[in-house]
Formats: structure tokens, C-alpha cells, sequence
């Protein structure tokens, strides 16, 4: 439950810093097909669709961002590396919300995500396993 917590954050943060918000509502229905009917709207596109937008716009901010994290150039973060860019994407949600946390739990916080984003335990996290690790 706390793993998928912390995806949900990291991604939200992402999100929050990189996307704009953009809300479009078009018409349910023909109002001269049905003159009784109070007008409604929905949003123009279904909730399935927010899904596949949300990865692609994880695996774009990665595909950008990634190569200024990876300061070896080896391909691949290590967890200093790691601890660098997810620490600066928590200090953009703690600016954001006003929720600050103590150094030592920031550095408890960091290590935990690295854990859960190197999938394969190799002690290095790839592009793919940190797509999925944002993806959720």
C-alpha cells in the first residue's frame, strides 16, 4: 500500500511540474434532438484515455531528463543518481504542497523508492524500470 503511495506521489509531482492542466467539456447530447433536457457536459475525452496520457507523458519527462541524472553516462542510474533527481522532484511536491519532511526521513524516503524502483535488483535503475516505477 505504501509502495503504490509513493508511485502515486513521485508521479503526481511529475506531472504537476511538467504538464499543464488543460480541461475541455463538449455537450452529451443534441440539445434540438431533446429541447427538454437540461444541458450537460462531460469531459471530451473518457477516463480510459488519462491512463496511455499519463505514460506517455512519464516516459517523455524521462526520456529528457534522464540523461542530465545519469552523470557517468553509463545508461543507467546508481543510486546516488537516483536519490538526485527523486529528491529534487519531492522537493518541487513539498514546495508545491507546504508539506516539508525532516532530512533524515527525506533520506529514508529516497532509499526506499530506489529499492522499489530497481525492479531487478542489480543496484542500478534503467530507463524501463523507472518508466514503470513512475507509470505505476
Amino acid at each position: 500500500m505504501e509502495l503504490k503511495m509513493l508511485r502515486m506521489m513521485i508521479t503526481g509531482a511529475v506531472l504537476a511540474f511538467a504538464v499543464p492542466a488543460m480541461a475541455q467539456e463538449t455537450p452529451v447530447a443534441d440539445p434540438a434532438a431533446n429541447p427538454g433536457a437540461a444541458r450537460q457536459s462531460q469531459p471530451a475525452q473518457p477516463a480510459q484515455s488519462a491512463q496511455p496520457a499519463q505514460a506517455s507523458q512519464v516516459a517523455t519527462i524521462i526520456e529528457s531528463e534522464y540523461p542530465v541524472y545519469d552523470a557517468d553516462k553509463s545508461g543507467e542510474l546508481d543510486k546516488a543518481e537516483f536519490s538526485k533527481w527523486i529528491l529534487a522532484l519531492k522537493q518541487k511536491e513539498i514546495q508545491a504542497t507546504g508539506k516539508a519532511m525532516a532530512p533524515d526521513e527525506l533520506t529514508a524516503w529516497a532509499a526506499a523508492a530506489f529499492q522499489s524502483a530497481d525492479a531487478d535488483r542489480n543496484t542500478t535503475v534503467s530507463r524501463a524500470e523507472l518508466t514503470t516505477y513512475l507509470g505505476g
